[in-house]
């Protein structure tokens, strides 16, 4: 289990040099399944925790490094949509791997691997849970 402080704050106010997301929540029904589901397509493993009645599961992360980091929640207050904000999760080096394993997962692959110039290749899928979800490579 995960013990350490997940949402480190940071002193700096958001410009170029700070990240414009500090900490990400996917909604989430059931947790377990939502975690079976992105452990199998990026390969990770996700530590759990229960927090003031939410519980949750981490993509990895290193607290304090300022990097933006989240997880899955599940609580009254966490609705899982496609119709919300869709975030981007690195899948370098090249997102055919983890798109590859969406549908095995019990998601569905919306968009496939897509070319965007100098800015990588995106790709949009729908997890187990229902929500709208995309992912970035380099390659």
């Amino acid at each position: 289990m995960y013990s350490g402080n997940f949402m480190t704050p940071t002193t700096r106010p958001m410009n170029s040099k700070t990240n414009s997301l500090n900490w990400f929540e996917i909604p989430v029904s059931d947790i377990k399944r939502a975690k079976k589901f992105y452990e199998a397509v990026f390969n990770i493993t996700m530590d759990e925790m229960e927090m003031a009645g939410t519980k949750m599961a981490f993509f990895p992360m290193e607290p304090g490094t300022g990097k933006a980091n989240g997880g899955l929640c599940q609580s009254e207050m966490h609705r899982p949509s496609k119709d919300g904000c869709i975030i981007y999760l690195n899948a370098d080096p090249d997102l055919n791997d983890a798109l590859g394993r969406v549908e095995k997962a019990g998601g569905q692959v919306t968009m496939p691997k897509t070319d965007i110039g100098e800015n990588g290749f995106m790709a949009f899928f729908v997890d187990t849970e229902g929500n709208q979800m995309a992912m970035h490579s380099n390659a």
